[in-house]
């Protein structure tokens, strides 16, 4: 039975990774999803991003175990020749199928719940306090807490992107147009496209758009010679406006968290609006015109003009937390240029993530995302149980000698901060002596 199987290299399999001609190995056994692209419920980025290579470690992160049985629809009759399992990829799927033997991805807790509660709770207070108080301290006070009520529903529309967070899909589906779109403003489509390009190739220079900050920001220097955004299919220019502000992001890295939300919402809009195909346009859309119609008519019934851009400041500037949170967990983590590999899957995770190491009671502030790492291992994971196997995840990276970061609030702002400031200066420096510059890239590739 051997002898009659039909065999490709990975040099033959590689040659199909492009759109409209895309495989793909999945445990040595080859796969044709061509067509299955344009109906992926996670988009189009990670079939591309890891065409034409094995992704078992991928597909074992993102599917649960009723996925495999779909797979045989699109089986080429190939297996991979020479397919071998490196020790790391072993023990990580070994792990994953010990957690699903636990029941682990099914135990989500009530952590949903009282978020909602909690969330409900909280959009009482700010439309009460704008309605029926005249005082200026509360009303600043309800858009704190209005920009902190934006904070929690994201982590609601995070979680329930990555797994079912609610008894059923459709319900599921409310929980994330209601806690991204309605509520924040910010469409689900948006996320998923970015999210799940961001995953698949975690802190890839020309492929996460979680790192292409041009003009704004640059993480490495490699940004300075105009990359090509792979995801974007644009070039990210890096012209004098953008050498003069990166000249000096270490400074302006939290002023521009303070209206990061803006970025955001013009990011909805630019999708949305596009010619890209966008799955449940309208439905996007409806969640988006409920925002822009409560938000603004919330912020009218404020006395004058002084209280309402204080009350919009004030709710920015809280969201800015998040904003910087997200910026920390890689910022100052390893970069690399090109696509990821299905092969170094944990590999890159690690180099790619730092966690926040803070208390248990602090879980809910930062929305179980300070592990970070261990949400990139298993995304589909609850938030609740990322703190359970933290232990777990160290000693494999211990194991196989491969980095686990994890630093507390302050000193993950510290190294983010030293991340921008050297790129700051070597921005300033850039038309300097090339020998300069090219021992400073030498001796700091991390980025």
């Amino acid at each position: 039975m051997e002898d009659k199987k039909k065999y490709i290299t990975a040099d033959e399999l590689m040659e199909h990774k492009r759109l409209g001609d895309l495989w793909i190995s999945i445990q040595g056994k080859v796969y044709n999803v061509s067509d299955w692209v344009k109906d992926h419920p996670g988009g189009d980025a990670p079939l591309l991003n890891l065409a034409g290579q094995d992704v078992t470690d991928a597909f074992t992160a993102y599917h649960p175990g009723t996925a495999w049985k779909y797979l045989d629809q699109f089986f080429t009759g190939y297996y991979l020749k020479d397919f071998k399992v490196s020790e790391v990829s072993r023990d990580y799927r070994k792990l994953a199928s010990e957690f699903a033997k636990q029941g682990l991805f099914e135990k989500k807790g009530h952590g949903t719940l009282y978020s909602l509660l909690s969330v409900a709770f909280m959009l009482s207070l700010v439309v009460y306090g704008v309605l029926r108080s005249e005082s200026v301290l509360v009303h600043l006070f309800c858009g704190m807490l209005l920009g902190f009520l934006w904070v929690q529903s994201a982590y609601i529309g995070h979680d329930s992107g990555h797994y079912q967070v609610m008894s059923s899909p459709g319900y599921n589906k409310v929980a994330q147009i209601l806690a991204g779109n309605c509520l924040t403003g910010i469409s689900i489509a948006w996320w998923k496209w970015t999210h799940n390009a961001h995953h698949i190739a975690c802190n890839s220079l020309d492929h996460d758009p979680d790192l292409q900050h041009i003009p704004v920001f640059a993480v490495s220097t490699k940004f300075f010679h105009s990359m090509t955004s792979s995801f974007y299919g644009r070039k990210l220019d890096f012209d004098p406006l953008a050498r003069f502000l990166v000249s000096y992001q270490h400074y302006t890295f939290y002023p521009v968290m303070c209206v990061g939300r803006v970025n955001l919402f013009i990011q909805t809009f630019l999708l949305l609006f596009s010619r890209r195909k966008i799955p449940q346009r309208a439905l996007n859309i409806f969640g988006i015109l409920v925002f822009w119609t409560w938000f603004p008519l919330l912020v009218s019934c404020l006395p004058n003009w002084p209280e309402r851009v204080m009350f919009v400041v004030a709710s920015f500037v809280v969201t800015a937390i998040q904003h910087i949170q997200f910026c920390l967990n890689h910022f100052s983590a390893d970069v690399y240029v090109g696509l990821p590999s299905g092969n170094d899957w944990f590999e890159k995770q690690t180099g790619g993530t730092l966690d926040i190491a803070c208390s248990s009671w602090m879980d809910w502030f930062f929305g179980g995302l300070q592990f970070q790492l261990e949400h990139h291992l298993f995304p589909r994971l609850p938030r609740g149980q990322l703190r359970n196997i933290s232990p777990i995840v160290q000693e494999l990276c211990k194991k196989h000698n491969l980095p686990y970061r994890s630093l507390p609030f302050w000193a993950a702002n510290i190294s983010t901060i030293r991340t921008l400031r050297t790129a700051a200066f070597q921005a300033r420096d850039f038309t300097g002596p090339v020998p300069k510059n090219l021992v400073w890239e030498a001796v700091n590739t991390h980025g």
